[in-house]
C-alpha cells in the first residue's frame, strides 16, 4: 500500500467528515470508498463507450440496422413472455 496526500478545501473536508460520521465509518474509509466508486464508474463508462463504438463500426461496415420501433415491439413482446420473430436487419435509409 502506498501513501497519497490529498489536499481538501476546508469546506469539503468538513462535508466529507460529516458524511463519514453519518455513514458510520471513518473519514479515511469514506474517501477510499468514494475513490473506488468513482474509478468503477469510469471503468464501466469506458467499457460502455468501447462496446458502443464497436457496434457502431459494425453498423457502418454492414450498412444494416433494425429500426427502434421494430426492436422495441420485439423486446416488449419478449418481456411479456411471448416468442416473437426476431426483426431482420436491413440497409440504412439515406
Amino acid at each position: 500500500m502506498s501513501t497519497t496526500t490529498i489536499r481538501l478545501p476546508d469546506h469539503l473536508k468538513a462535508r466529507v467528515a460529516a458524511a463519514a460520521k453519518r455513514a458510520g465509518t471513518t473519514t479515511h474509509s469514506f474517501i477510499l470508498e468514494a475513490i473506488a466508486e468513482k474509478a468503477d464508474d469510469e471503468e464501466r463508462r469506458s467499457d460502455f463507450h468501447e462496446v458502443a463504438e464497436k457496434r457502431y463500426a459494425g453498423i457502418i461496415a454492414s450498412g444494416k440496422t433494425i429500426p427502434w420501433s421494430e426492436m422495441r415491439t420485439y423486446l416488449e413482446s419478449r418481456l411479456a413472455g411471448k416468442k416473437p420473430r426476431r426483426p431482420a436487419a436491413r440497409k440504412l435509409a439515406r
